[in-house]
């Protein structure tokens, strides 16, 4: 009797250059009516692998400054390449390969550093209330006088640099914008808001419409100016003072403050009518805030000594670090692969952490590259059921910060329980309520 049976050939079950030979499977729904149940136990072991191997922190670059880091900034044409200011006035170059000792020092002020910003041909701005002074850490040695000095219209509070041109601008104490052209010895371009305004903390360059500025200032408001009519666009004051405004590098119209308030505002440039979204979670003042060279997701510093880490659209943060030894963060940063996080706080020390806490870097096997995707997916697929979001979303905080939050979330119950009695018990019940996110503006001016 003969019998014909069906045959398959080797290389028909395995992939190419694998000794790995795969069974042949039948996915059909009907076969497999605990598929559910089995993705929902691998899901649940992925998240609790996640949080088992999120260790963050890498490392200090060298031995830091012998006071608090005030002042980064990053070399946007290298990966390894950041420069950062302290309190005693000097300023460092680190390399990020190594991370043993700086590359270049210079004792570049008298005082604190206030604004530090690499051009783009590889040179250095550093400001204070001293002035302005252009230095060359790629090309002279150590502690080195500057190539050039600006000290007209100071004090100075910060600086930017333009993405395409060899101009840069500089924030004053006096309330305004002084813009310089490098390739030309003119003296600096002021421009201003036409009332007074007090002193400009901080100013940034759009770097998608390269001829927008914005710039927040010490009497709450947020101003934008246009470097191609030389006259303010728009001003915005919010009820607490802003600390930083950057531009998101993908999106031209929104940018993030970090606010007094404790929270990130997101905006719209061209409706300034309500935020497009508000970020809480610090429960101090934030004093930095920057997006990912994606533009998908942002870091926070706070005063609270905490960092953390945001999706653009979500409000509460996916992410929160600490350690016992950081004092008060007054910088945070990115790196150009967006794959690592740049922190400068009140203790000197510059430290590095990875944006996501569970990964590792370096060159993966397939499988595990699969595997790695595959736990992610099932992660999307069943991250809304509770005990896997539980885990997903715990955080261990330090004890002040855990019990800060406690009694702020008491405070802003109060405070709601109060505005709904009085909208009770007064004409209030017939106005129309408004959003979070309206209440954020305060007066809008044109």
């Amino acid at each position: 009797m003969k019998i014909k049976a069906l045959t398959r050939s080797i290389t028909a079950q395995q992939a190419p250059g694998s000794d790995v030979q795969r069974a042949p499977r039948n996915l059909a729904p009907e076969l497999h009516p605990f598929e559910r149940a089995r993705e929902y136990q691998r899901a649940l072991n992925a998240v609790k692998l996640e949080r088992m191997f999120a260790k963050p922190f890498l490392g200090q670059l060298g031995n830091g400054h012998v006071q608090g880091v005030y002042s980064m900034c990053k070399d946007k044409n290298s990966l390894n390449c950041i420069a950062s200011g302290s309190g005693d006035g000097v300023v460092k170059v680190w390399d990020l390969t190594t991370r043993d000792e700086e590359t270049w020092r210079v004792a570049a002020h008298n005082n604190i550093v206030k604004g530090l910003t690499f051009t783009n041909d590889k040179k250095l701005l550093s400001c204070a209330t001293d002035g302005i002074k252009l230095w060359d850490p790629y090309a002279s040695p150590s502690n080195t006088t500057p190539i050039a000095t600006w000290q007209e219209g100071g004090p100075y509070t910060s600086l930017s640099f333009h993405r395409s041109a060899n101009t840069f601008a500089a924030s004053s104490g006096q309330g305004c914008i002084r813009i310089w052209d490098l390739e030309h010895s003119t003296a600096g371009q002021a421009i201003q808001w036409p009332s007074f305004v007090d002193t400009i903390t901080d100013v940034c360059f759009n770097q998608v419409e390269t001829s927008v500025i914005g710039s927040v200032a010490t009497d709450r408001s947020i101003i934008l100016f246009d470097l191609r009519t030389n006259m303010p666009v728009i001003k915005t004051v919010l009820h607490f003072a802003c600390n930083r405004i950057v531009f998101n590098p993908m999106e031209a119209m929104n940018l993030a403050v970090a606010s007094e308030d404790h929270n990130i505002y997101i905006f719209d440039a061209r409706n300034f009518d309500k935020a497009l979204n508000i970020q809480k979670g610090h429960v101090a003042a934030v004093m930095d805030v920057e997006f990912s060279p994606t533009g998908e997701e942002l870091v926070s510093g706070s005063y609270d000594r905490t960092i953390r880490l945001w999706r653009r659209d979500a409000g509460h943060s996916r992410d929160v670090y600490h350690t016992k030894r950081m004092q008060r963060v007054f910088r945070t940063m990115w790196t150009m692969d967006s794959k690592y996080i740049l922190t400068g706080s009140d203790d000197g020390n510059v430290r590095l952490w990875r944006a996501n806490a569970s990964e590792r870097s370096g060159v993966k096997a397939t499988r595990q590259r699969q595997a790695l995707e595959y736990n992610n997916a099932l992660l999307d697929r069943y991250g809304h059921l509770p005990e896997i979001r539980r885990i997903r979303r715990h955080r261990h905080l330090p004890k002040v910060v855990k019990k800060a939050t406690e009694i702020k979330r008491e405070e802003l119950a109060a405070i709601k329980r109060r505005e709904e009695n009085e909208r009770k018990h007064s004409n209030k019940k017939y106005e129309k309520r408004k959003s979070e996110r309206e209440k954020a503006v305060l007066v809008k001016q044109q």
